[in-house]
């Protein structure tokens, strides 16, 4: 049993703090977007929204997400990876609670985009932060961590609109958003910039610590690695957002209208189970791709999940969906696991921030039509063969995988 968790018992306090930070600016960016997903029906009832509309207002968060990404990567490398991780969980978790505050959709969507800047942000930071932190031997299963910290973000999520929306309604759900912000007076106090990250500062010429070389990502090998890194990550994302945007909604929605017709703290409990299953799927990949290498395991996990999401989209019985649901949660989402992995080791500390930024975040720009699309095609198709569709993303970012290069000492 020592083997399984020691590498985290014999870290450093340093290590531990920086997983532990990365990882509560992850699963609170998870939260909120569990909190929209859930509230979704409501906010739709009381603003007269439609299911496009709905999709839209999450595509705006997904597209600013990205623009905050890309610029919070430049910041990361610029001026550390803790600055960097404190103010997109700041600005984020002051975007979820000025949703509480909106009374018409063109407000509920700036304040989405408004947040979206941190949400973007956040990855981007804390990866680069525990990927310099960690060693090589244990960076894998360290950022397999972080990544599952989503999935306790959407169960946290789950049971705050169960607890919450029945008794005092949408608005306040927002309102619960506020409380990472605390998390960031933490974050300043106690974390320090990775040494990796500190010595090239510290042997870098002024203009190459302030303005890292972002026209060497896309040249050479690093732009090859950047584009197989962007387009890849931008088909998983496609197919991600495109099914769990509305998973919540295709639980809750009336059977008459192509839903399974759970109520809210059905709805809830069903989420928090997929995202147990979404959690054993990230923590599963860094011990799997140990063995197998990063590469395979992540073009696995990929493949399973295009099997499994259109099953899941077309079961009835709410037993069934309750045993497939995880493993959709399983490798679906824990795919995202073996993308920081990767990502990590194809980019050197100058620009590994920037380069982990733009990767994910080119995917968020992409992927951000994705609500939007499945929403519009469930209203002519139904919802599950809407959700259905978001297989084949999952299908070419396995075969985009495959032009991947061997790093680290995982490949055999």
């Amino acid at each position: 049993m020592n083997a399984f968790y020691g590498w985290l018992l014999n870290a450093t306090r340093e290590q531990k703090r920086a997983l532990l930070a990365a990882s509560l600016g992850w699963m609170l960016d998870s939260m909120d977007v569990m909190l929209y997903a859930l509230v979704l029906g409501p906010i739709q009832r009381d603003m007269h929204l439609s299911s496009a509309m709905s999709g839209v207002m999450m595509s705006a968060t997904l597209v600013s997400a990205a623009v905050g990404g890309i610029a919070f990567g430049w910041f990361a490398d610029a001026y550390g990876r803790t600055r960097a991780l404190t103010w997109s969980v700041l600005i984020y978790s002051v975007g979820t609670a000025l949703c509480g505050f909106a009374h018409s959709p063109s407000e509920l969507l700036a304040y989405r985009t408004f947040l979206g800047l941190g949400m973007g942000g956040e990855w981007a930071s804390g990866a680069a932060l525990v990927a310099e932190t960690w060693g090589g031997e244990h960076r894998a299963k360290a950022l397999a961590v972080v990544q599952s910290a989503w999935a306790i973000g959407y169960a946290l999520g789950a049971a705050i609109v169960a607890v919450v929306l029945p008794h005092f309604g949408w608005r306040a759900v927002f309102f619960a958003g506020i409380l990472p912000a605390l998390v960031t007076f933490w974050i300043r106090r106690s974390l320090h910039e990775p040494e990796e990250w500190q010595a090239r500062r510290k042997t870098g010429r002024k203009h190459e610590i302030t303005r890292p070389p972002l026209h060497s990502l896309f040249r050479g090998a690093l732009g090859r690695n950047l584009l197989i890194c962007s387009s890849m990550n931008a088909a998983a994302l496609v197919a991600y957002w495109g099914i769990f945007t509305w998973v919540p909604r295709f639980l809750s929605m009336p059977i008459a209208q192509g839903g399974r017709g759970l109520n809210i703290v059905d709805t809830s409990a069903w989420t928090i189970v997929i995202q147990l299953g979404t959690f054993v799927g990230y923590i599963a990949f860094g011990y799997i791709a140990s063995v197998f290498s990063h590469k395979r395991t992540y073009i696995t996990y990929l493949l399973l999940a295009a099997a499994f999401v259109p099953l899941f989209a077309f079961l009835r019985s709410p037993i069934a969906l309750l045993i497939v649901g995880p493993l959709v949660g399983f490798f679906g989402t824990g795919n995202f696991s073996g993308f920081s992995i990767l990502s990590s080791e194809l980019f050197p500390t100058s620009v590994r921030g920037s380069a982990m930024g733009f990767a994910y975040n080119i995917g968020r720009i992409v992927s951000a039509a994705a609500p939007w699309a499945i929403g519009a095609i469930s209203q002519s198709a139904g919802l599950s063969v809407a959700l259905a569709f978001t297989a084949a993303g999952f299908l070419l970012a396995a075969l985009i995988a495959f032009a991947l290069p061997r790093t680290g000492d995982a490949y055999a």
